[in-house]
């Protein structure tokens, strides 16, 4: 993720980034300038077009269809906004979860064999999740003609999952060992659930995106807009048809663009989540909370010698 000051107008203005929609839409845009090109060459050159000609009344088509696509592509990036905002929640939920349940273990057990392990635990869970979310297995999970291909792997490669067995089965064996009380296996129980509840919910936004109908839907409309806009400029706006149309394309192809870089926020676009560093910094908090009751008992301990 690329983080950016928000009140900075010029080096947005000026930066092309990776991520830059110029540089993803530069042969679609040369197209366009080509075509524009040769529609107004034609139309200036060889048709002799008249006052009833219907080439004169596109405009007007034109802008009733542009109101069209526009709540279309407002639609469309919405859908696609939430979908990315829903997934950063996510991942904050698991910062608070994986912090939460290392905060209770650490002060319920005392053993520092199943303190470790159970660190090892949560801090293996959000790097786990994180690889699970970037397996094409998990993306194709639903699809209809890659599903039944993936069912072997989702059954015996799903290492979130083990995780949180790993965790059930060693908190219910401190439980059996008398460790750990009943009323705390019930206040453990949700905060293990809720690692489970985050990954399913994550595997919602992954292995279903926008639906195929509408995604094609709106390209085929921006490109036929587009390719017509030629044969009604060229007779008003003439030579001027050239950049005003390729302006036109970048800016309705610019939303579809980022409508799909932003739909999938598990991935390794620039402007995706940022799975890595949420898991190192979980990781790190983990670690300072379990280390801080090693540093309570040497304090105390230091605390008695001295009086």
């Amino acid at each position: 993720m690329k983080y950016y000051n928000t009140q900075d107008w010029w080096k947005p203005l000026i930066h092309i980034s990776k991520s830059d929609t110029i540089q993803r839409l530069r042969y679609p845009l040369l197209f366009t300038a080509i075509f524009s090109t040769i529609v107004v060459f034609v139309e200036r050159r060889y048709l002799q077009i008249s006052e009833d000609s219907f080439l004169k009344n596109l405009p007007i088509m034109h802008s009733i269809l542009g109101f069209a696509i526009s709540m279309l592509l407002v639609f469309r990036t919405n859908s696609a906004y939430d979908r990315w905002w829903e997934g950063r929640k996510l991942w904050g939920s698991l910062v608070n979860n994986c912090r939460n349940l290392a905060i209770k273990l650490n002060v319920m057990i005392t053993d520092e064999g199943d303190r470790e392990y159970l660190e090892k635990c949560i801090k293996l869970f959000p790097h786990e999740l994180m690889m699970h979310m970037l397996k094409d297995s998990t993306r194709m999970a639903l699809d209809d003609d890659n599903a039944k291909s993936y069912q072997s792997v989702l059954r015996s490669d799903h290492t979130p999952v083990e995780i949180v067995i790993l965790l059930q089965t060693k908190i219910q064996q401190l439980y059996k060992q008398q460790k750990i009380s009943g009323d705390q296996l019930i206040i453990l129980n949700p905060e293990i659930q809720s690692l489970l509840d985050i990954c399913g919910a994550c595997e919602r936004i992954k292995n279903t995106p926008i639906p195929y109908s509408y995604a094609t839907f709106i390209k085929k409309f921006i490109v036929i807009y587009v390719l017509s806009l030629p044969f009604g400029f060229a007779l008003t706006l003439q030579w001027l048809t050239i950049p005003v149309v390729t302006f036109v394309f970048y800016v309705l192809a610019s939303l579809e663009v980022i409508a799909e870089e932003i739909e999938d926020p598990f991935g390794l676009d620039p402007n995706d989540l940022p799975m890595q560093t949420i898991s190192e910094n979980i990781a790190t908090i983990v670690e300072a909370i379990f280390d801080e009751r090693d540093f309570e008992n040497a304090y105390n301990a230091e605390a008695n010698k001295i009086v």
